[in-house]
């Protein structure tokens, strides 16, 4: 973490690779209004916080602000997509649409490098972040597998889809299995939110929804074991090539 306002400009203007800040709610002055100019335009995320919020955090002269760096540096998705083109590889994607618990992302990154993910996509906001927590649930696969923390999960969607990858929601709201879909040209997978899964916009952009079986009683699987299926479905049909 780093604490007070100057600090905070500082690391910003430095490069540091911020994860979030939080702001007291009632705080303002002329530093408060240069801290948000230099946050304009950057994929940054502020909060306006009650004091007693900070000061559970720290004790420390922190001025009505705190930011936290990130555990790893964000990649962008404009230039891991081409990349991978150049590389002669088929890339292989996964978008997490609105995922906020840390060990859920976790096990989903741990299975991404065990399975040969090219890259993770998360949006900045209402989703889960590279913090210490999930580079340990993750048994450290954070630290060798590319994360895109971009503004608008539609529109790193739409970007991937105009790049050319088939766009495949992983989704209750489908009656085609998910062994049904050819996974074997460049593909993005999509992984909703835990209580609310793939927002509307963002599933009306996929090409294809696939659907896991269940036997049992309750609705669902959880989201990281879900995703696991998905990636290892991928895995199988493009080991037999």
């Amino acid at each position: 973490m780093i604490f007070g306002i100057r600090a905070v400009i500082e690391a910003i203007e430095a490069g540091k690779e911020i994860d979030r800040i939080l702001i007291k709610k009632e705080l303002q002055g002329e530093l408060v209004q240069e801290l948000f100019a230099v946050l304009k335009g950057r994929n940054i995320v502020a909060q306006r916080v009650p004091v007693e919020k900070i000061n559970r955090m720290t004790r420390k002269n922190h001025q009505g602000v705190i930011a936290f760096i990130s555990a790893v540096s964000y990649q962008r998705l404009e230039d891991i997509v081409p990349a991978l083109y150049e590389e002669g590889k088929t890339p292989f994607i996964i978008v997490l649409d609105g995922i906020t618990d840390v060990r859920n992302f976790g096990a989903i990154a741990r299975t991404c490098e065990c399975a040969g993910v090219d890259a993770v996509v998360i949006p900045a906001r209402n989703s889960v972040s590279v913090n210490a927590d999930a580079v340990k649930t993750s048994a450290g696969a954070l630290l060798h597998i590319p994360v895109c923390r971009e503004r608008s999960v539609y529109d790193a969607v739409k970007f991937l889809k105009e790049s050319g990858l088939h766009i495949v929601a992983a989704t209750e709201k489908s009656s085609e299995m998910y062994t049904g879909i050819d996974y074997r040209n460049p593909v993005a997978v999509v992984m909703g939110a835990e209580d609310a899964g793939i927002s509307t916009d963002v599933l009306k952009l996929c090409d294809d929804r696939a659907c896991l079986p269940l036997k049992g009683s309750i609705g669902s699987l959880n989201v990281s074991v879900a995703a696991g299926v998905m990636m290892y479905e991928v895995v199988r049909q493009r080991s037999q090539e």
